[in-house]
């Protein structure tokens, strides 16, 4: 008798763990099949027949921001990256515009008083209404203006897919779990790329612009009332360059020091500093020369090149700009595939800031 209940546990055991391992299995497929469907009705010429000008008004639109402040270029394209990169297997974010909503993730605490650009997607996204109401989505619109910043400054170009449509949800803690942080190890880096589909070599190719920007301008919704290009914030690098380490320069430390006061909360925390000392306004790999130097700005520009697995990755970047350009050009194309809203999911926002 005993054998016998000890057996029929056995096989009950064995019974509850298949189904375990098959109901597993069959979400993650069915996750797959999803993510696999949601890119194939992306296509590059999703607009040709409905907006055919829609593309040449959004390029226009970006030209004339980054050539008033070539600084926005680098800003356009963190606030796509932003926006992509905001996305949990539980929740339906991704490349949505979501970013672009007011009370919701530019209040994160990694957009909060340094993502920036909304005005000029806003603006762009006004022109477009004007010739196609209601046809293109403002995540396609961001996706298209992060492509044309990195044109505009002398950056790689790359087919950017379309079809997006807007979310009509938006969450400040989603993207406080989710984004990057300037205080994250390399481990902790990798770690969260990889949760996106991306490598550590995609996550090298984009440190440019996943560090803290900052502008203190406010910018409010119209009509609701209310990295080599990038720069960062003293409070954001004040440690690296006080705590004496071995890993930073100490000519670069002291000059950086000049306009970053060692105690916070004084009026110098907002003090912006370039990620890029040799080439601030221009798309190329001096970043990556700097590091191999000991001058990264950020603790995770640094950490990029610190005897751990990515230093070969910065290091041929440093000595080849092509490798560097057409690698992120395909992590960027990578990152716009990061959770699509497709088909009829939410809807095509007629202002980028607020929901229909």
């Amino acid at each position: 008798l005993a054998r016998s209940l000890v057996s029929s546990n056995l096989i009950s055991s064995m019974r509850n763990s298949f189904i375990s391992h098959a109901s597993t299995a069959t979400v993650v497929f069915m996750l797959l099949l999803l993510s696999t469907t949601c890119k194939a009705q992306l296509s590059s010429t999703f607009y040709d027949q409905n907006c055919p000008n829609g593309l040449s008004t959004i390029r226009n639109a970006i030209r004339t921001a980054v050539s008033r402040e070539r600084r926005m270029a680098a800003s356009l394209i963190r606030l796509h990256f932003h926006d992509c990169f905001v996305q949990a297997s539980w929740a339906v974010q991704g490349c949505d515009a979501s970013i672009l909503l007011e009370d919701g993730e530019r209040n994160a605490v990694q957009n909060k008083g340094s993502a920036r650009g909304y005005e000029v997607i806003d603006s762009a996204k006004a022109q477009v209404e004007k010739i196609c109401p209601g046809v293109v989505s403002c995540a396609d619109i961001l996706a298209v203006a992060a492509r044309d910043a990195s044109v505009a400054v002398g950056g790689p170009s790359w087919t950017v897919k379309l079809g997006r449509r807007d979310s009509t949800t938006a969450s400040s803690s989603l993207a406080e779990q989710e984004l990057p942080r300037f205080t994250d190890g390399l481990d902790s880096l990798i770690s969260r790329f990889g949760t996106k589909g991306l490598s550590a070599r995609d996550m090298v190719a984009l440190s440019l612009y996943n560090e803290s920007l900052k502008d203190e301008h406010i910018y409010h919704c119209p009509n609701t009332g209310s990295h080599t290009l990038g720069q960062a914030q003293c409070s954001s690098f004040r440690g690296r360059i006080y705590n004496n380490g071995s890993d930073i320069d100490v000519g670069f430390a002291s000059t950086r020091k000049r306009r970053c006061p060692d105690t916070s909360g004084q009026l110098g925390d907002s003090n912006l500093a370039p990620l890029d000392l040799v080439t601030p306004n221009s798309f190329d790999n001096n970043y990556f020369k700097n590091l191999l130097q000991k001058k990264g700005l950020l603790q995770s520009d640094q950490i990029l090149f610190s005897g751990g697995s990515t230093d070969n990755i910065v290091s041929e970047y440093s000595r080849s700009p092509a490798t560097f350009k057409s690698d992120f050009a395909s992590a960027m194309i990578k990152m716009g595939d990061i959770g699509p809203l497709t088909g009829s999911a939410s809807q095509i926002r007629r202002i980028c800031c607020a929901i229909n």
